[in-house]
């Protein structure tokens, strides 16, 4: 209903028109993209920290990291491949017993 409205739709041509100059004059305008680039740089930097600070407390407290847990899921998963196998290696002595 309001998509076709003309008036609505102008408003809103004019309005993208708008904002993508405004998103071209910030990105022409090197010290917008430096500091954008030292803000990426540090909030990366603080995640790494952060990380960092998460696995050591939780070793401290003796609790498993994500990584852990995805270690100990890729185990699980080699066992069942190898139960699986032995279990059809087992089958197949039963069946030729049988025979």
């Amino acid at each position: 209903m309001i998509r076709d409205n003309p008036v609505m739709k102008k408003l809103v041509e004019t309005g993208e028109e708008r904002i993508g100059k405004l998103a071209q004059q910030l990105l022409a305008n090197e010290r917008f993209v430096t500091a954008l680039q030292s803000l990426v740089a540090r909030t990366l930097a603080a995640k790494g920290t952060l990380d960092k600070s998460l696995r050591t407390a939780l070793a401290a407290m003796n609790l498993p990291s994500t990584g852990d847990l995805d270690v100990l899921k890729e185990k699980v998963d080699e066992l069942e491949k190898l139960l699986s196998s032995v279990e059809s290696k087992v089958d197949e002595m039963l069946e030729a017993k049988s025979k």
